[in-house]
């Protein structure tokens, strides 16, 4: 069995998914290791759930710094000190400046709630609702330049009923963002997974831009 992968997470919040990667990792599902999370807001419950697991938590407080490449900077530096293989992107909720993502290319991976490209951005729950979409749902993908852009790996759908409110739907899409996102980070952290011009491939095979199996 090939050593771990070293995995560093970026968060802004509550940390779920990085729950759910640390949890995925205990029990064998990713071989990978977390080596670091970097928080882009302090006191956040995500840090809390890297401190009980062990793990070094870096604040770089967002609101401290003057220009977006600043803070992009100071971002590199703190992922280069732990030299991860992958960065999981985990609500972090920061929009990244194209010299960041170019230089770590084929190594940023992201969840984004809502079939992609549909709702780049924000408030993807209630734009759905508000266009009447019978399904919804969440996408995994490589972190290009353009924002929530870049090639789709994977995506899981839920369906969409009248009644529902946006926390509802959220809620839907949250539990299967949760069992998908582990499922992308160990098919990177196996080899199998990887971006070639501007392309996901998973065992040599090139995705579709909807994603795997996304159907």
């Amino acid at each position: 069995m090939k050593q771990p992968t070293k995995i560093c997470v970026l968060i802004s919040g509550t940390g779920t998914n990085l729950q759910a990667i640390l949890d995925a990792i205990d029990a064998n599902r990713i071989n990978g290791e977390v080596v670091r999370v970097i928080s882009s807001k302090p006191g956040v419950l995500g840090l809390t759930r890297a401190q009980d697991a062990g793990i070094d938590a870096v604040v770089l407080d967002h609101a401290q710094y003057e220009t977006r490449e600043s803070y992009d900077n100071a971002l590199s530096a703190a992922i280069d000190e732990c030299d991860p293989a992958c960065i999981v992107l985990a609500g972090f909720m920061r929009i990244l400046t194209p010299d960041f993502v170019t230089r770590y290319a084929g190594k940023l991976l992201n969840v984004h709630p809502s079939l992609l490209p549909k709702y780049k951005g924000l408030n993807t729950h209630q734009r759905a609702l508000d266009n009447k979409d019978t399904e919804h749902g969440v996408s995994v993908h490589f972190v290009t330049p353009e924002l929530d852009g870049g090639p789709v790996i994977v995506q899981s759908r839920v369906p969409v009923f009248e009644d529902d409110t946006a926390q509802e739907l959220a809620e839907r899409v949250r539990e299967q963002e949760l069992n998908l996102y582990p499922v992308v980070v160990n098919w990177f952290c196996e080899g199998r997974l990887c971006m070639q011009n501007n392309k996901a491939i998973l065992d040599n095979e090139i995705i579709p831009s909807s994603g795997y199996a996304s159907d």
